[in-house]
Formats: structure tokens, C-alpha cells, sequence
């Protein structure tokens, strides 16, 4: 039986991914896949960055990766043919620089695998698809066990976006959320999912479903944030930090 720890959603908190480093360090898995966001809201996205590319083995896009990819794509264009957010997203793409900016458009936003025979489809979230919620009804949630090829049927679904993690039974299959490491809502934990199955077998056999939620120096995370010159919304991700409450 291996393990993989699936996990999203870094925002530039690198002191909630230190943490889950740790705590990674004594799970000890056998994969680790990320599955998008390591970049955007939060103040150190040179470092989360940086930390995804060294610590996962697989990778794919999330939304405010590929929303400040576009944005430095743009950057070049007159004002009004420019994203309405492009100058807040400014920010990041100068934080990171050009070749992080590149790292991350590369990125694919869909893959899947078999787990214990279960054929799972991973996705971020957005924009590859819809914002899944931990309270969408049963219907939504199925929607997401189809491909965005339309055409392949998929037993289970692991995605990220929304920052709260869940395991939902559905009347067919499962859908599961890793929740976020840097901008947890409800708790602020730095959270993951583990999986545990034979990796790679389309014949039925145990698997492990399982929520990772561990705690940091929020204070901390916060206290960088409100320091960091020309943050965009800067307060705003300070309190979501401090409450896991979304301020904005």
C-alpha cells in the first residue's frame, strides 16, 4: 500500500508550509502531488513556490496561477486591453520573476490516476472547471466526475480551490478537496489529503482516505503579510489567516 499527499493552495503563507513540511517529514509519503495555487494572496511566493517545485513530485495549475500568468502575459498592453485585475496581480508576477512566471504556465490543469481501483480525475479546480464546495449538492459535486474531454467517466475526483477540505460520498463515487495549506477556511490549519491504496491497480482493494490539518504561527504568517510593502489587500489576508474567515 503506498501514500500520496495531495495538497494546494500554498499562497505565498510560507510559514503555514514549513509546518506542513514538518509534518510531511513524519507521514513520510511515497508521492506527494500538488495540485495547484502555489503563488498569489499571500506575501512569500518566492518561497512557496520555490517549496512546491523542490518538495512535490507532480504538479498542476490552479486558478491564480494561471490568472498571474495571464497577467504578466499582458503586461505589455495598453491599460484598457488588460485584465481588469492585471495591475493587483502585478505584484506577484514581479515577485516571482519571469522564470517562476514560465515554471507555472507550463503546468497542466488536469491528470488522473487509479488508486485500489478507483480511476481519479485531478483538477484544481478552476478555471478548468467549476469552484466545488464542500456543501454543493450531490449532483454538482458529480459533475466533476466528468472530463473536460466530456467523455471519460471518472470514479472519484481529488480537487483544491475552495480551501476547506472534505471527503463526500456521492451516489456514485467519491469527491474529495485537499483544502488549502496557506489560507485554510473555517480553522486556520495548514491542511492536506492522504490517500493510501495501491497506486497504479485497477482491481478494488482498501484505500485510505484521509484529512491532514496541522497548526502554525498564524501570528506570524499574519505579522509578514501586514509588513510586506505593496501587498495587495494585505489586512484582508491577515484576518483570513488569523480567523480562516474570508474578510473580502
Amino acid at each position: 500500500m503506498s501514500r500520496i499527499v495531495f495538497l494546494a493552495d500554498l499562497h505565498g503563507n510560507y510559514t503555514a508550509t514549513l509546518a506542513m513540511e514538518q509534518e510531511l517529514q513524519k507521514l513520510n509519503p511515497d508521492k506527494i502531488w500538488f495540485l495547484g495555487d502555489a503563488v498569489g494572496k499571500g506575501p512569500q511566493n518566492v518561497e512557496t513556490c520555490d517549496w512546491v517545485r523542490a518538495h512535490c513530485d507532480s504538479f498542476l495549475k490552479g486558478n491564480w496561477d494561471e490568472w498571474i500568468c495571464s497577467a504578466f502575459a499582458e503586461r505589455n498592453l495598453p491599460p484598457e486591453k488588460q485584465d481588469e485585475f492585471a495591475p493587483a496581480l502585478r505584484f506577484y508576477w514581479e515577485q516571482i520573476g519571469e522564470e517562476r512566471v514560465k515554471w507555472l504556465d507550463s503546468l497542466p490543469q488536469e491528470a488522473s490516476m487509479w488508486i485500489s481501483g478507483l480511476h481519479f480525475r485531478l483538477i484544481h479546480g478552476r478555471t478548468i472547471d467549476r469552484l466545488f464546495q464542500a456543501s454543493d449538492p450531490t449532483e454538482i459535486l458529480e459533475e466533476g466526475l466528468l472530463g473536460s474531454d466530456k467523455k471519460t467517466k471518472y470514479d472519484a475526483m481529488i480537487c483544491a480551490d475552495c480551501h476547506r477540505p472534505f471527503v463526500r460520498a456521492l451516489n456514485y463515487g467519491y469527491a474529495l478537496n485537499t483544502g488549502s495549506i496557506g489560507n485554510s477556511i473555517c480553522r486556520p490549519l495548514a491542511c492536506a489529503l492522504m490517500v493510501e491504496g495501491d497506486v497504479g491497480s485497477q482491481e478494488p482493494s482498501p484505500i485510505h482516505f484521509t484529512t491532514i490539518a496541522v497548526p502554525y504561527d498564524n501570528r506570524k504568517a499574519a505579522d509578514i503579510a501586514l509588513a510586506t510593502p505593496g501587498l495587495p489587500l494585505a489586512e484582508a489576508f491577515a484576518n483570513e489567516v488569523m480567523t480562516g474567515q474570508y474578510s473580502r
